[in-house]
């Protein structure tokens, strides 16, 4: 165990793939995220998209999970899911979410703070166009965070709906499903650098507006 310890306390990256100052970022919290988000597509990263959601219960028991991001737009960061998870859950609650791009490639990573809101009908419906036939199919399936017995007893959830919508040309989306999006009043933006002095820029919501602030590491 001891060894096993000291290996972990001896795994360290000198960060020196770039810097990061005010001059550098865009105008507004969500262009500077979409461009980091494409920076990392065009670097070839597995899901560029890809964020660690963080949310509470009203006792204050924590959770996380990675989602992916669907839209990024100046009213906040928009995912989807099933309604009845335990992260929908939660979030009914606390109306609270914070959720992490890690880029860690890249040596940056995105934090994005805020409430959260459910996501119109109408809104879901684009959304739930542009999906594949299968992941149609298993959201309608999945009784999400729900224990089931094995796989198998997946397979079969799936398969019935399979039968349900065999001769439908358009699946609808299910009703306890839908999208919720995080209305931030702080992003960060970090970009490793060396010895720990990381760079940490913030936009933070006032009532007057956005501003940027330095953060020391």
């Amino acid at each position: 165990m001891a060894g096993e310890t000291t290996a972990l306390s001896g795994m360290r990256e000198d960060y020196r793939a770039a810097t990061l100052d005010a001059a550098d970022l865009a105008a507004t919290w969500h262009e500077q995220l979409i461009a980091w988000i494409g920076a990392a597509r065009e670097a070839g990263l597995p899901d560029a998209n890809a964020m660690v959601l963080a949310t509470g219960d009203d006792e204050g028991r924590l959770t996380t999970r990675t989602v992916l991001a669907k839209d990024v737009d100046g009213a906040g960061v928009t995912f989807f899911t099933n309604y009845t998870s335990e992260k929908s859950h939660q979030l009914r609650q606390t109306r609270q979410a914070s959720a992490t791009f890690p880029w860690i490639a890249l040596q940056r990573q995105a934090t994005v703070i805020g409430t959260v809101e459910l996501l119109s009908r109408e809104e879901t419906l684009t959304y739930w166009r542009t999906r594949p036939r299968g992941s149609q199919l298993g959201a309608w399936a999945s009784p999400q965070s729900a224990v089931v017995r094995d796989r198998a007893a997946l397979e079969d959830l799936l398969a019935g709906v399979a039968d349900r919508f065999a001769d439908d040309e358009e699946i609808p989306p299910p009703p306890h499903w839908g999208g919720w999006r995080i209305v931030p009043t702080h992003v960060e933006f970090w970009q490793g650098r060396t010895d720990r002095l990381h760079d940490r820029l913030r936009f933070r919501r006032t009532d007057p507006g956005w501003v940027v602030e330095r953060l020391a590491p």
